[in-house]
């Protein structure tokens, strides 16, 4: 037999064929099994993500709710700028390190390197409001699940507020009730209005942030237009309280605007 005829007739032979075929079968399937499982693991982590972004956004406003509730308990608001007024939600010495949800432990206050001094750095970098930019002071901070007893809250979120003097204050107008220039001092309240900055962490390094600005009035009715769409119930229940819980002025006044990334109300 010629080299040839050899040549063709292994050409000819399909012995071997199937195992070939076999093989790249098993390959294919085992590339789309790894596939399916890596958008699996994907969908599983986004879906456990935005649960807890939400979980986060939703902590900062139920600190924020607990913060206006102690805010109406102290008749002068210059106590809280001047750090000498806390909320009675509190986890310990502010000065101490807190361990976070997710892992790790940060110093709430007070120094440069601590969460207050980030704020307050970030704030001055801004420079928004010159002589009138906030000066932060913390006022409450704990885990979520302490704000009410016997562990009603199954949450492992933990959260911050911080209050500053209303960047826009200043005497007030008593014909119009308006602010007329700012007065140059973030320590010193005037116009009975403060901002409230609380912040919300958790697991995976989740963190959001509400910023509310508060007004107290002379009227003991809580606004109608409060906090977009919480229902007629929860406004009457505020409503109900202010008569109660306001020893002089009471809170009234309360204005949310949405933004892209972090909820901030303003």
């Amino acid at each position: 037999m010629t080299i040839k005829s050899r040549l063709n007739a292994r050409l000819a032979d399909e012995r071997g064929t199937a195992l070939i075929i076999a093989l790249m079968a098993m390959m294919l399937l085992t590339a789309l099994g790894a596939a399916v499982v890596m958008v699996s693991n994907t969908e599983t982590h986004i879906a456990a993500n935005y649960r807890n972004s939400q979980e986060a956004l939703y902590a900062a406003d139920a600190a924020v709710e607990r913060v206006v509730q102690d805010l109406l308990l102290v008749p002068r608001w210059n106590d809280i700028l001047a750090g000498s007024a806390q909320s009675g939600f509190v986890d310990g010495a502010m000065t101490a390190a807190k361990t976070l949800p997710g892992g790790g432990q940060v110093t709430l206050c007070c120094g440069q390197n601590t969460a207050t001094g980030e704020l307050q750095t970030e704030t001055d970098t801004l420079n928004l409001w010159g002589a009138n930019n906030p000066q932060w002071k913390l006022f409450a901070w704990g885990p979520l699940s302490d704000m009410l007893p016997f562990q009603q809250i199954d949450s492992p979120m933990y959260v911050a507020v911080w209050v500053a003097d209303d960047p826009a204050d200043g005497p007030v107008d008593p014909a119009t009730g308006l602010t007329t220039t700012p007065d140059g001092n973030p320590l010193s309240d005037l116009n009975g209005t403060l901002t409230l900055h609380a912040e919300a962490v958790g697991p995976s390094g989740t963190r959001k942030v509400v910023e509310v600005t508060v007004a107290r009035t002379s009227s003991t009715e809580i606004e109608r237009g409060q906090i977009a769409q919480r229902g007629q119930e929860e406004l009457n229940q505020r409503a109900r309280k202010a008569a109660v819980q306001t020893p002089g002025k009471s809170l009234t006044n309360m204005r949310m605007n949405n933004t892209t990334g972090n909820l901030i109300v303003q």
